[in-house]
């Protein structure tokens, strides 16, 4: 068996407007399975040991057609759904924290933040966030989750406008933030909460999704509207490429090994894979309707 089968990953991208989850085989590029969930999928998170994927389902409100609000659970080697638990209104992101025991949810439509037990599915939390909170992301030392909105919590954090993803780097020391009608990506420092660069990207750029290198020295952010990955360098905080992709890209992953781009392009209806080391799209692979967020087992 070659080393590249060894280490493979399973991709999972959500697609928002089928409702459904796209599985592919990372070694091929080549979709595996879709798994059909509810009627909005957006959000995503992967347990600790790569065995359960939670999935944001709430459902479109100028539609006629309602579905529960809920985090779906699914088995990532059967692909079935295991479980589903109650979330608060509009799930949109979802993170884990380290250990893999609580949930952390932005319910967009309520202004708040739901915690719960990712094993029972009991609500421990409900915290008022602030307006349409969207991103959430947990530092690696279990100490922080940062919702793009503005918090209750430890602190408030003012940012360029609409603020979207969030990201800790791999030592918890910055947190960087897609501005996406600011198109910038702010950096903050963890330990005083505040900005101390923005990194301003093209004037079509909307950025949404962002992913980080596994050895933390490029920074890959999901332009939007700006149908590109904007690359950046974290010790200068410089974009220094940016490479095509689908129409709309929105979240982005990345393998194991930094080798390869993931994006979910919400508009083309596909996802791009990207080799980082020349800056082309190796491959094009068809999606569900509105692909919108990625993950991959295996990536930090």
């Amino acid at each position: 068996m070659s080393l590249a089968v060894l280490l493979a990953a399973t991709v999972f991208v959500t697609n928002e407007r089928a409702g459904s989850v796209t599985v592919i085989d990372s070694s091929t590029d080549k979709v595996v399975k879709t798994i059909a969930v509810g009627t909005r999928t957006r959000g995503m998170a992967l347990s600790p040991d790569g065995k359960r994927l939670y999935v944001a389902v709430s459902h479109f409100r100028d539609r006629p057609a309602h579905g529960p609000d809920e985090i779906a659970v699914v088995d990532t080697k059967s692909f079935r759904i295991t479980d589903h638990f109650k979330s608060g209104t509009d799930p949109e992101g979802v993170a884990l924290s380290p250990d893999g025991k609580r949930l952390f949810i932005s319910n967009e439509d309520a202004g708040t933040a739901s915690i719960i037990d990712s094993r029972t599915g009991r609500t421990v939390a409900a915290l008022v966030v602030g307006t349409e909170p969207e991103g959430v992301a947990t530092s690696h030392d279990g100490k922080w989750a940062y919702i793009t909105g503005e918090n209750r919590v430890a602190d408030n954090v003012f940012v360029d406008a609409r603020p979207r993803g969030a990201l800790f780097s791999h030592d918890d020391r910055r947190v960087y933030v897609t501005c996406e009608v600011g198109g910038s990506v702010d950096v903050l420092d963890s330990t005083t909460h505040r900005v101390i660069a923005r990194i301003k990207l093209r004037s079509i750029d909307h950025p949404v999704g962002l992913v980080l290198s596994p050895d933390g020295k490029r920074l890959y952010a999901a332009t939007g509207r700006g149908n590109a990955v904007a690359v950046i360098d974290t010790a200068t905080n410089r974009v220094v490429q940016t490479i095509g992709v689908g129409q709309r890209p929105w979240g982005i992953g990345i393998t194991a090994d930094g080798r390869k781009l993931y994006t979910a392009n919400g508009l083309s209806n596909d996802v791009s894979v990207v080799d980082t080391s020349s800056g082309h799209v190796l491959t094009t692979i068809k999606a569900g309707d509105g692909p919108w967020g990625v993950i991959l087992t295996g990536a930090k």
